[in-house]
């Protein structure tokens, strides 16, 4: 599964104007722990499929969304629940740390 991606121009529609809850996930192609986490957000992508979207950015070809979410490091996890920030996470995480991360966040019976 390719996780759709997000660029300045499309973060509003695709991130803070969903109706669904966002994951997003920001990275950068140098960024060997953010290729390390592909896998396990493809998975969660498609465990969560009927209750969030999942979106990347790739913050080397669209600085301005690391910059308006004041990105400090990569790769980060960025949720997004009816237009604003509800929780991030850094690092690279497995596939139950993801899913503890959403379900935390929103509140998910699974």
């Amino acid at each position: 599964m390719t996780i759709p991606s997000v660029t300045d121009a499309t973060f509003q529609a695709e991130v803070l104007d969903t109706a669904a809850p966002v994951l997003l996930k920001l990275w950068a192609p140098w960024c060997g722990p953010c290729r390390a986490m592909n896998p396990v957000i493809e998975e969660v992508a498609a465990e969560y499929a009927d209750e969030i979207a999942v979106r990347a950015a790739n913050i080397e070809a669209d600085p301005a969304i690391a910059e308006r979410l004041a990105v400090r490091g990569i790769p980060l996890l960025v949720l997004f629940r009816d237009g604003a920030e509800v929780g991030r996470v850094s690092g690279v995480l497995s596939k139950t740390r993801v899913c503890v991360f959403i379900d935390g966040h929103l509140g998910s019976a699974e």
